[in-house]
């Protein structure tokens, strides 16, 4: 799609309308080409199931416990 700056200006709604269709829209200004704006990458979600905390209560160790392992001790590092 190709769209002036006025049409930026009044027809907004008809650009979104061609980004969301994965289109790249030429802007023009005094009928030359001054900047192409692409639609955003789309972002799949995240599954639960990969989420890396996802059955980590199966070890049966309490959450105080794991958060002391995960963070280490406060003189860990001495």
């Amino acid at each position: 799609m190709e769209a002036t700056v006025v049409d930026l200006r009044y027809h907004m709604n008809d650009v979104l309308k061609a980004l969301e269709r994965s289109e790249n829209v030429t802007v023009l200004y005094r009928g030359k080409v001054t900047g192409i704006i692409r639609p955003a990458a789309r972002v799949s979600a995240l599954r639960l199931r990969n989420h890396a905390f996802f059955g980590s209560r199966a070890s049966g160790e309490s959450v105080e416990k794991t958060v002391e392992r995960l963070r280490g001790g406060r003189y860990r590092d001495l």
